[in-house]
């Protein structure tokens, strides 16, 4: 299917959110093989905690793309499982700051190569090059 139909031939199936879509659902689905006692949203929390250190809340939700609300439930689960610590902000009691747990870090540090791995897989049909092209591409338009 041409992502271009011919003008007025509007096919739902080569449109770019229905595309993304579907890459979307097939990376999912191998996280999960992978991964399957995290989200990928949860994974990424994790993650760029580890990448930076304590935060504040919204700063991480920035960080990760995810709007205040989300990023407090997912903050929230990964809490009630020990994962992340949470603490007022030293100054502005009305933040909250975000850290992890040295359960965290651990699982984390477990999990990172699984994550190379679950990319590398979600990007096999796709040759290096083309690979490479399609990450540049989406970053384009993100």
């Amino acid at each position: 299917m041409s992502p271009n139909p011919s003008e007025g031939d509007y096919q739902v199936q080569g449109q770019i959110g229905f595309i993304l879509r579907k890459a979307n659902q097939r990376h999912v689905a191998i996280f999960a093989s992978h991964i399957s006692d995290l989200t990928p949203p949860q994974f990424a929390a994790l993650a760029k905690l580890h990448d930076v250190g304590e935060t504040s809340q919204n700063q991480l939700g920035n960080m990760i793309a995810m709007d205040a609300a989300t990023v407090k439930g997912v903050i929230d689960r990964l809490a009630a499982r020990g994962l992340v610590r949470l603490s007022k902000h030293e100054v502005d009691k009305r933040r909250l700051q975000v850290n992890l747990t040295d359960e965290g870090r651990r699982a984390i540090e477990e999990l990172v190569p699984l994550a190379k791995a679950i990319s590398d897989e979600t990007l096999s049909p796709l040759s290096a090059k083309d690979a490479e092209t399609l990450l540049q591409l989406l970053t384009k338009i993100s």
